[in-house]
């Protein structure tokens, strides 16, 4: 069973808490502060690789912890770092926020790695906080929480021609020909259940006069695949990276007619993504080793021509003419990887079609009420006063202060907040006071 979506949850490491020590050696009578600082917490990594070719591992498995980092000791030690957590996905796998549907990275190369939860910084000891007024403070940091998010996994896989059709048209049998995959072929329908792949061969691409791409085979479309109907809605996404599509016809079928096949088929591409309906596209006539193919096959040609796709007529059981049908789809694709290339070398080196990226400053903030608590977002404010010990008495007097200095009290104070109101930061709660 090919496992191609799923969804995990991620959680990096807490930063280490700073320590909050004094010297008390005996020739130090005056000691002082020499709490060190705590650790990074661990990050969690993606990492494509062309050694997997499904989501399994993520099957029985949805949580993924990062270590968090070690809080500092005495003598201005620090705490060690937390262990990263690489994550192995098969090239092709797209990476999302679950929460908003985003994507985060598409991983198309081997070896290409994004971070997806960042660890949290380690708090700072008290050494950071001593001044020529103030030699022994008794104050240090807590390590920052690290990010967590739910991500969802889709696989789509690479291949550079796709081949697509109504159940027992053959593309199972065509693969086995052209390619050195050995897929499961039987006369039901709906033999193939998860995407096939292999490797056409056109001349001796290994001697350098010759040309080699990724064939893959889709399960079988039928009438609503882009609604689920069937088992197209799984596997329709697998076609979406293909550059050219080989549509197999059925020219032995009886109740159906073939050329209305194409069309529901090409209906169904045009539904599930708009894009699909464009794609480029040979039409195959198979099963011409049968006296029905043969008697139709001069009526569909007319229509495919005239529609303005190739046509060809081949028999994949019996091999006919499925060289001359590789060799058409070899030099279609290298025409369209041409025309890619010209495409993007035409491109401006800024697209103004591109994103646009507005950065937001870190001491911005907003406030808002939500349930009848005031909610304070804002990536420094949130930081700060989550690394805050609350059962340090310098901490909190500290954090008063920072929090009248960026704004946010007097902001507070316009929406309405009053001593005994929750005011949430993050993930903390606090009650406002006077």
């Amino acid at each position: 069973m090919l496992y191609d979506h799923t969804k995990i949850f991620v959680k990096a490491g807490d930063g280490g808490d700073g320590s909050m020590h004094f010297r008390r050696e005996k020739f130090a009578p005056f000691g002082g502060p020499d709490g060190g600082d705590g650790g990074r917490g661990g990050s969690v990594y993606f990492e494509a690789t062309n050694n997997l070719n499904t989501l399994i591992d993520y099957r029985y498995r949805h949580q993924f912890k990062a270590e968090p980092g070690e809080p500092g000791v005495r003598q201005k030690m620090h705490g060690a770092k937390g262990e990263d957590v690489i994550l192995m996905v098969p090239c092709g796998t797209i990476i999302r926020d679950a929460e908003n549907n985003e994507v985060i990275a598409d991983m198309l190369d081997p070896g290409q790695r994004v971070m997806v939860a960042r660890g949290g910084r380690g708090g700072l000891g008290n050494t950071h906080f001593a001044t020529s007024t103030r030699q022994s403070p008794k104050e240090s940091q807590k390590g920052e929480p690290g990010q967590e998010r739910t991500i969802t996994l889709e696989l789509r896989m690479i291949a550079d021609v796709g081949l697509v059709g109504y159940p027992n048209a053959g593309k199972s049998t065509l693969l086995s020909v052209v390619t050195a995959a050995r897929p499961k072929i039987a006369d039901y329908p709906f033999t193939t259940l998860a995407p096939n792949l292999g490797v056409v061969e056109v001349g001796q691409p290994r001697r350098g006069d010759g040309y080699s791409f990724v064939l893959a085979d889709i399960p079988g479309l039928i009438e609503g695949a882009a609604q689920g109907v069937g088992l197209g809605h799984e596997f329709l996404r697998h076609v979406q990276r293909t550059r050219l599509l080989i549509h197999m016809v059925d020219g032995a079928v009886q109740e159906r007619d073939p050329w209305e096949d194409f069309l529901t088929i090409n209906r169904e591409l045009r539904e599930y993504d708009e894009k699909l309906g464009q794609r480029p596209q040979i039409v195959v006539l198979n099963k011409m080793d049968t006296a029905e193919a043969q008697a139709l096959w001069p009526d569909f040609k007319q229509k495919v021509e005239a529609a303005g796709y190739p046509a060809f007529a081949i028999s994949a059981v019996i091999h006919q003419d499925v060289d001359e049908l590789m060799a058409e789809t070899s030099r279609r694709l290298q025409e369209i990887q041409r025309e890619e290339a010209e495409r993007a070398a035409a491109e401006p080196v800024i697209s103004p079609d591109g994103p646009v990226l507005r950065p937001v400053a870190d001491d911005a903030f907003t406030v808002s009420k939500e349930d009848g608590v005031y909610v304070v977002r804002g990536k420094r404010v949130e930081r700060m006063v989550g690394m805050t010990n609350q059962d340090s008495e310098e901490g909190m007097d500290r954090m008063q202060v920072m929090l009248e200095k960026m704004g946010v009290t007097k902001a507070l104070e316009q929406a309405g907040v009053k001593v005994g109101d929750t005011v949430r930061f993050g993930r903390v709660e606090l009650f406002w006071g006077e």
